[in-house]
């Protein structure tokens, strides 16, 4: 692993879900109506925190595998995250522009995991941690 990389917060794939993570909590959440506050508002921004959550929790594992796994967890919480996005602009909450914003940081994290993970996987193979 990059000499760079000292805690999970160096992480790229943490970075994108850290931005992901604001994008919900800043701007989606504040436009969903009140009486989705304990709905969709709740589904949508614990998603969006398990993104940064599961990566810190499998950085902290020191194995390459469970890492792989925890990064694994976030990407499906990505996923968890457009979904209830696309929920959200089909019942009309958020305007398609929010929607395509959120794809880009979805799509970014997911990206940045997969390379991750991928990069777990043949260090796993390498090493004998």
């Amino acid at each position: 692993m990059n000499s760079d990389i000292k805690t999970f917060e160096d992480l790229e794939c943490w970075k994108a879900c850290r931005a992901l993570r604001l994008f919900v909590a800043k701007t989606i959440v504040p436009v969903l109506p009140e009486n989705e506050r304990f709905g969709l508002s709740n589904q949508v921004q614990r998603a969006a925190r398990s993104t940064t959550a599961n990566i810190a929790e499998g950085y902290g594992r020191f194995h390459y595998l469970d890492n792989a796994k925890f990064c694994s967890n976030a990407r499906g919480s990505c996923w968890e995250v457009l979904d209830h996005l696309i929920t959200a602009h089909d019942e009309e909450m958020i305007p398609s522009e929010m929607l395509n914003e959120g794809r880009v940081f979805v799509n970014e994290a997911v990206k940045l995991l997969n390379g991750y993970m991928n990069y777990l996987k043949r260090a796993s193979k390498t090493d004998n941690k």
